[in-house]
């Protein structure tokens, strides 16, 4: 198992990871035009009365006590007000956040089996034509960008077919598998990107796994082998799968920009997007640490998931 210590700096590099994260976030809002009292009260509002607003949102006080009182209170889950919507914004960013966990969580259903099963299937028939239509096919779809695909399948499935909704949005009231029903089609141009490489990954380990010594052991043992490809095989060689699923989870909570966008979807990317434009201030940099923290926190649970489930990395120094 990992030991006391292994945990101990990971935690702390992932503590300053973060704070880092928190000081390039709130000073690249710094450096972005715009004036946050021109902002609120438009562009033909009187001098005096921006630098009084300015004053009383304490934002013509030094950078550095600025990033204090921010960094204080974002710790604690307050943002502030959002400058648009004239509203706390750890609300908004919230719902925006549920919205990008429901699109995730449909892609990870489609994805899990397909890039799995795909990689699995690859593995055991390395060198067949089986095989190799995995992995051409992978590679075709990994190339196209999700925003690409994800245009032409709402063409296709979405208009001329009528088989899904255009929308990402379900309406008021509906209920799980409604929502689900309206994610499906925003979810296809991510799973069909990501299956490919998915599948490379697990085949990769597949073949690793079944060229490896503990897997000669146990046929010279004379085990079934149902339970030498569940026990030996499969628990060894989805290890790196899992920890690329948990990494690219980040992605999938908040990197979705384009794919939001396209479909109307309310998730955490387009509200970054909208805040961007809008100039925004509280509202942008609320959403851009949270993506940046769940980048980070992501990672970390794939390196730590894989380092749990490795045995090479389970085993302590021998010092």
């Amino acid at each position: 198992m990992l030991n006391g210590r292994t945990l101990l700096a990971r935690l702390g590099t992932l503590v300053l990871t973060l704070w880092l994260v928190s000081v390039l976030v709130f000073f690249a809002g710094q450096i972005l035009p715009g004036d946050v009292g021109r902002v609120m009260l438009g562009p033909f509002a009187d001098a005096e009365a921006v630098a009084e607003l300015n004053k009383r949102l304490g934002v013509d006080q030094p950078v550095l006590v600025q990033y204090w009182r921010w960094f204080s209170k974002a710790v604690t889950g307050d943002f502030g007000a959002s400058l648009s919507m004239r509203a706390p914004v750890t609300p908004f960013v919230l719902e925006s956040l549920k919205n990008s966990a429901a699109l995730a969580g449909v892609i990870l259903v489609l994805l899990v089996p397909l890039g799995v099963g795909a990689g699995v299937v690859a593995g055991f028939n390395q060198g067949r034509f089986i095989d190799r239509l995995i992995v051409l096919a992978g590679v075709s779809f990994g190339i196209v960008p999700d925003f690409v695909s994800g245009l032409l399948l709402l063409i296709v499935f979405g208009l001329w077919l009528n088989w899904f909704p255009i929308s990402g949005v379900a309406p008021d009231g509906a209920g799980f598998w409604t929502n689900s029903y309206y994610l499906i089609l925003p979810a296809l141009p991510l799973v069909l990107n990501l299956a490919g490489y998915i599948a490379r990954i697990t085949r990769a380990g597949v073949i690793e796994a079944l060229a490896a010594d503990y897997t000669r052991t146990a046929v010279l043992k004379g085990l079934e082998r149902p339970e030498i490809i569940v026990r030996h095989v499969l628990r060894n060689a989805l290890t790196p799968t899992i920890a690329v699923l948990a990494t690219q989870t980040g992605y999938m909570l908040g990197g979705l920009v384009v794919i939001e966008a396209l479909f109307g979807i309310q998730g955490l990317g387009n509200l970054v997007l909208n805040a961007a434009k809008a100039r925004d201030f509280p509202m942008l940099e609320a959403g851009v640490l949270v993506m940046a923290t769940i980048f980070v926190l992501s990672a970390a649970t794939g390196d730590l998931v894989q380092a749990l489930l490795d045995p090479r990395q389970r085993r302590r120094p021998s010092s």
